[in-house]
């Protein structure tokens, strides 16, 4: 699906570099807005939000649907805590064993109807996974088991799914939130559902394109 840029003010250049900026730096709307006034750019704060709320979910998707890379079969698996509106919510998220970005998704609830919901969208992307690595959550355990479960009767062979508790297998995806994490402290905590996803998104979009950098040479 083709970005559409009509009726904007700004060309798409100026547009997606914007963007990119909020994505790849520590920088809030207002230090953007800051930054293109410096280079004579009139640009409200709240112009900027608008672009990412925009363009974010489709940059991403567009990126994971055109390059539609390969990824380990070792997944780590591992949720966080986001503030959305002065309200906790959940983070899921998973990396494959170089740290490459798999998926992630945004909840309010941390049980087993959310692990299940969050695999169930990874593997529709990436296909089924060898093994999983995840913390001690029950919920995790008890998704990953009714998967396999799925798995068994549907008579795919070699389908199963390897759980795995492991510590420090698990430590390159909870170094990995890192980076979502610093963003929600630029942004105060996220202001909408769509605003936190939007962010998450962007934030994503620009580590899995650095890993493809990084993995060319």
């Amino acid at each position: 699906m083709a970005l559409n840029f009509s009726n904007k003010q700004f060309p798409p250049v100026t547009i997606l570099m914007e963007v990119h900026w909020y994505a790849a730096y520590k920088l809030s709307y207002r230090d953007i807005e800051e930054l293109l006034a410096e280079r004579g750019v009139q640009v409200d704060h709240a112009t900027i939000h608008r672009w990412v709320l925009e363009y974010a979910l489709h940059l991403e998707a567009a990126f994971r649907n055109s390059k539609k890379r390969a990824v380990s079969g070792s997944w780590r698996m591992d949720e966080i805590y986001i503030k959305v509106k002065g309200r906790w919510y959940y983070l899921y998220r998973a990396v494959d064993k170089y740290g490459d970005t798999i998926d992630f998704m945004l909840t309010e609830k941390r049980d087993e109807a959310a692990a299940r919901s969050f695999f169930d969208k990874a593997i529709g992307q990436y296909g089924l996974p060898d093994k999983v690595v995840i913390d001690k959550s029950g919920s995790n355990a008890a998704a990953l088991d009714s998967l396999n479960w799925q798995i068994w009767f549907a008579g795919i062979i070699g389908g199963f799914i390897e759980e795995l508790q492991v510590k420090y297998l698990n430590n390159i995806v909870e170094q990995s939130h890192r980076v979502v994490k610093w963003k929600m402290r630029t942004a105060l905590g996220f202001k909408s559902i769509e605003g936190g996803e939007a962010s998450i998104a962007v934030v994503e979009l620009w580590q899995s394109f650095v890993f493809s950098l990084d993995g060319a040479d």
